[in-house]
């Protein structure tokens, strides 16, 4: 993804944060938008033309590329997170370097065609089974950075520490592959990873049942020395709230605090079950809260405090998670959604403040806070909704952002642009040809 374009892009209509504004003329300079121009009713002579709606290009701060090959199979019958974890060990058991990659190069294009323009890939299947290191000790991690660059998308690599299979238990044999045994011996072959172009390098907390509380600080000294993002799955179960209170005499939230890891680069990823105090460390740090509502609501998780979170200085991001569907949008749109039925009132949020989720402030969580805005300076990162489809056609423009969130899906999606270039043009990828045929053969690989 080294390639960075030139030129101008006429917008027919483009939300610039607060509005929709018809006619926008896009400079973009070596991958970067140099300037916006505004009542521009006409495309300009050698413009790229966009029809529909031009939104800053969505950021999916929550991913775990490898779920997606449960898709379908884990909706069969009853369960809860527990049981549907034991499928997904089943199927991590089942990756190498090359099969994730061809996975991921996949997956990732799946989202370019959703308009996601950067992936926060939550990474934690580090060795062989067994736990044996590879010959390059970050072969997976690497395919996953090579499938981004293929795919034509950007990626925060968040390589997870894992070392325990609860609070002072050894993992057990599917998570050996995911232990490097130490947090030293994590953080020394996380920093043999390389930033490039399209990715960067932040670090992961797997969960406080996942890394003892005397390894906490080491990684946060880690991402704290490099400026990186910081993310970690948090009280996404009752069950792990109770243990650690158990083990600790504290809730996750607060064993965090005690050690370190909450902070303005930090996400808490799920953030669902939460006590008041929670919430009040959670947004006094500037800690970030990174919501997943259609996997929350696909593993029966719950509702997790957005709004009192937000309110309190968190600011919100979303991810697709497991990938039982890949659609930013329905992600913004579940988040309020949720909450009326929780709350049975309307309109906790604007649509304009869901966008942001899903883009700028997503961007921020993952370390790329120069994306994710039509603004001169910004990456020329952007996606296009139809508004001529079965789903937004009749709708005013100006309310461009209502019909986005609210109406429109990831089917939707017309173009999308990173750096500048093409990656999706008039809803097919320019660089994955049959997006659906790979995304098969590669699902199929997996298979026992």
């Amino acid at each position: 993804m080294t390639q960075t374009h030139t030129g101008t892009y006429w917008l027919e209509h483009a939300w610039l944060d607060t509005h929709v504004e018809p006619g926008v003329a896009l400079d973009v300079r070596d991958g970067r938008i140099a300037a916006v121009r505004t009542d521009v009713t006409a495309p300009p002579p050698g413009a790229e033309v966009l029809r529909g709606l031009t939104l800053p290009g969505l950021a999916n701060a929550h991913s775990h590329a490898f779920h997606r090959a449960l898709r379908g199979t884990v909706q069969v019958g009853s369960g809860t997170f527990w049981t549907w974890r034991e499928v997904m060990y089943a199927t991590a058991d089942r990756l190498t370097p090359e099969n994730y990659h061809a996975l991921a190069r996949a997956v990732y294009a799946e989202m370019a065609l959703a308009g996601v323009t950067a992936v926060g890939e939550f990474h934690y299947v580090h060795h062989a089974r067994g736990g044996t290191r590879y010959a390059e000790p970050n072969a997976m991690g690497e395919a996953l950075v090579a499938a981004a660059a293929e795919a034509g998308i950007r990626i925060t690599l968040l390589d997870t520490c894992y070392l325990s299979s609860g609070f002072g238990q050894p993992p057990n044999s599917h998570q050996l592959r995911f232990s490097d045994g130490t947090a030293e011996s994590w953080a020394e072959r996380c920093s043999l990873l390389k930033e490039q172009d399209h990715a960067r390098i932040g670090a992961a907390v797997h969960s406080v049942r996942a890394v003892p509380a005397r390894e906490l600080a080491t990684v946060a000294r880690w991402a704290e020395e490099r400026r990186a993002p910081l993310h970690v799955h948090l009280s996404e179960q009752t069950a792990e709230n109770e243990a650690c209170q158990e083990a600790h005499g504290r809730t996750p939230t607060q064993l965090l605090a005690d050690h370190g890891v909450l902070g303005p680069r930090t996400t808490g990823v799920h953030n669902t079950h939460l006590t008041d105090q929670d919430i009040a460390l959670i947004g006094g740090s500037g800690t970030g809260t990174c919501m997943c509502p259609t996997t929350e609501r696909d593993l029966a998780d719950g509702i997790g405090p957005a709004p009192a979170l937000q309110r309190a200085g968190s600011p919100l991001s979303l991810g697709s998670d497991s990938h039982a569907v890949i659609d930013l949008l329905e992600e913004a749109r579940a988040m309020e959604l949720d909450e009326r039925l929780r709350t049975r009132n309307r309109g906790h949020w604007t649509a304009a403040a869901l966008l942001r989720a899903a883009s700028a402030d997503g961007h921020a969580a993952l370390g790329w806070e120069d994306a994710g805005s039509l603004q001169p300076g910004a990456l020329a990162d952007f996606t296009t909704i139809a508004l001529d489809s079965v789903r937004t056609a009749g709708t005013l423009p100006r309310l461009g952002a209502e019909t986005a969130v609210f109406a429109a899906s990831a089917a939707d999606v017309r173009h999308t642009v990173v750096a500048g270039r093409h990656v999706v043009r008039d809803g097919a990828h320019a660089l994955v040809p049959d997006v659906p045929s790979a995304l098969a053969a590669a699902v199929e690989a997996l298979r026992g």
